[in-house]
């Protein structure tokens, strides 16, 4: 590898720690495709937030065992926190997704700029200790019934780990592959959305082996799943590869120019991009989408048993609140199924909406994303009525591939219109719409769920009105999305000062554009093991998800 060494003669660069983003600049010979299943795997992992809506019906009667005991009347949210004598309300449980939510485009912000010095595996490993720490903490607050352990374990320190760990991958494998960016950005982050499709079924049969006594099956879960997601996502990160300065796929040249209004070939500088109407527009456009779609995940399992109760085991005459301790376990194993096969449709569409962005341009795939979203949103609650499961279903499901073509399909879009350089960064800054949009679904359709149950609402029409308000979400991204441009030329970097910036941010090597020998191989006997690692943890979640998906249409 040709290098133009600046570093003062006789001066003895200090060596490389094993997490610094230095020792994992790849070498000649390596295979680019080792590092999508590193990523997948770290993804697999945190994507497990999607999954945690099988948690909540357990807590909600954990001391009180088949029916909730309720705390008193008037009792506080504050109050609530600390009490052990009385089970917690669903609307409280769900709040734990919206601050791991709320956290992760907070860290993601935040910390983007030090994760694009520091190295994805710095930031992958530091993830792992966050996501498999704050479940130990969790734990430990459903064996003491304390809530806030929860909020802090799972929500707070768990949601740095996802921010962190979701961005870890984009802009490294952006950078491996520049040839196919959509397609990249796709699989940086299909693994979140197949986290549940893994870990939900995985939850629930652990739940069920436990002796449901004060929630310590709940607490051994996560026990459990705690351990395993840090031992997976500390493999995952000592996997990344980054790759040199310069460096680009062999036998390819970036175009002069792109010939399409809507994708540069310059870049803005991560401090100049908030300033512009376009990172708004694309910060509302990924807000609007994710707080429909995020909505359905955060209360998929309990609205699935609600709506349809009996008529998911044979029983069609048997509401919500008339099943048994039998029937319930059978309804909830049916509903962690549901989950499941969300999150094979989230993390499908994710690879398959952002690859097809490619040949359809980001804009109007988004435009896409709105138009059906309006129209399966709105289509549920009749479907529902009609007692049809599969239409149900299969709305809800195109929905969620939407929703997880948008977030796979936002980097690309970003990298459009911003360039690539600090693509990672500004991603990171974007995912506070994620974090909005966290607050925004979750109790929306929490609370409104609670207020009309509240109001003598049958369970099998509470979410309708919910649906109805989440299609209108989407009518406003789509206005958003049809009010983006290109960007004026005065926001860009000028070559001279990205050539200075690019020399003070490595001063002591600068490497000569050229392939060097650095991802090739194709699909090797390394890259074919590390795709296994990863395929059949994920062929058994779709294995378990497609079961459980038949009893529902029984």
């Amino acid at each position: 590898m040709s290098r133009v060494d600046t570093a003062p003669t006789g001066a003895m660069p200090a060596p490389a720690g094993l997490l610094d983003r230095a020792r994992i600049v790849a070498r000649p010979g390596f295979n680019r495709w080792l590092v999508p299943p590193a990523a997948v795997a770290i993804h697999l992992c945190i994507g497990m937030a999607y999954g945690f809506s099988v948690y909540w019906l357990p807590l909600s009667r954990a001391l009180g065992g088949g029916k909730a005991l309720a705390c008193p009347a008037g009792t506080s949210l504050f109050a609530e926190l600390l009490a052990s004598n009385c089970d917690w309300p669903v609307s409280d449980l769900v709040l734990t997704f919206t601050i791991a939510i709320v956290l992760l485009g907070a860290s993601a912000a935040i910390w983007g700029g030090w994760l694009e010095r520091a190295g994805p595996r710095k930031a992958g490993f530091v993830a792992a200790l966050c996501w498999g720490g704050g479940y130990l903490i969790a734990a430990f607050g459903v064996f003491v019934h304390q809530l806030w352990l929860i909020w802090l374990g799972l929500g707070l320190i768990g949601g740095v780990g996802l921010g962190l760990g979701y961005i870890s991958p984009v802009s490294t494998l952006i950078k491996w592959f520049p040839d196919r960016r959509g397609m990249a950005t796709g699989m940086a982050i299909m693994g979140f959305g197949g986290g549940a499709m893994i870990g939900a079924p995985l939850a629930n049969s652990l739940i069920a082996s436990f002796p449901a006594i004060a929630g310590q099956n709940v607490a051994i879960t996560f026990a459990v799943t705690g351990v395993i997601y840090f031992v997976v996502m500390t493999l995952g990160a000592f996997g990344y590869r980054v790759p040199p300065d310069n460096w680009q796929p062999e036998g390819w040249t970036p175009p002069a120019e792109s010939g399409r209004p809507m994708i540069t070939t310059r870049h803005v500088h991560l401090h100049m991009a908030p300033r512009t109407p376009q990172f708004w527009l694309i910060w509302a456009v990924l807000c609007l989408n994710v707080s429909a779609g995020i909505g359905i995940l955060a209360m998929a399992s309990p609205m699935l048993q609600e709506i349809f109760a009996g008529k998911l085991i044979g029983a069609p005459d048997v509401g919500f609140t008339a099943l048994d301790a039998h029937q319930r376990a059978a309804v909830a194993a049916i509903a962690a199924g549901f989950a499941g096969l969300l999150s094979l449709f989230n993390i499908a569409g994710r690879f398959f909406w952002a690859s097809l962005s490619d040949r359809l341009g980001r804009k109007n795939t988004y435009t896409v994303f709105f138009i059906l979203g309006m129209i399966v949103y709105a289509s549920a609650p009749s479907a529902a009525h009609m007692g049809s499961k599969a239409l149900f279903v299969a709305c809800l499901c195109i929905a969620l591939s939407m929703y997880g073509g948008g977030f796979a399909t936002v980097p690309a879009y970003l990298a459009d219109i911003f360039g690539t350089k600090f693509v990672g960064a500004i991603h990171g800054l974007i995912l506070t719409a994620w974090s909005t949009a966290g607050v925004i679904g979750p109790v929306l359709v929490s609370y409104l769920r609670d207020a009309q149950i509240s109001a003598g609402v049958a369970r099998s029409a509470v979410y309708d009105r919910t649906l109805y308000i989440l299609a209108g979400l989407l009518f406003l991204g789509f206005i958003a999305n049809l009010l983006i441009r290109p960007l004026d030329d005065k926001w860009f970097m000028q070559e001279e000062d990205e050539a200075r910036r690019e020399l003070a941010a490595h001063p002591a090597a600068k490497v000569v554009s050229g392939s060097f020998g650095i991802g090739r191989g194709g699909f090797t006997a390394g890259a074919l093991l590390a795709w296994l690692a990863i395929g059949i943890p994920l062929a058994w979640g779709i294995f378990i998800t497609l079961s459980h998906t038949l009893v529902m249409f029984r």
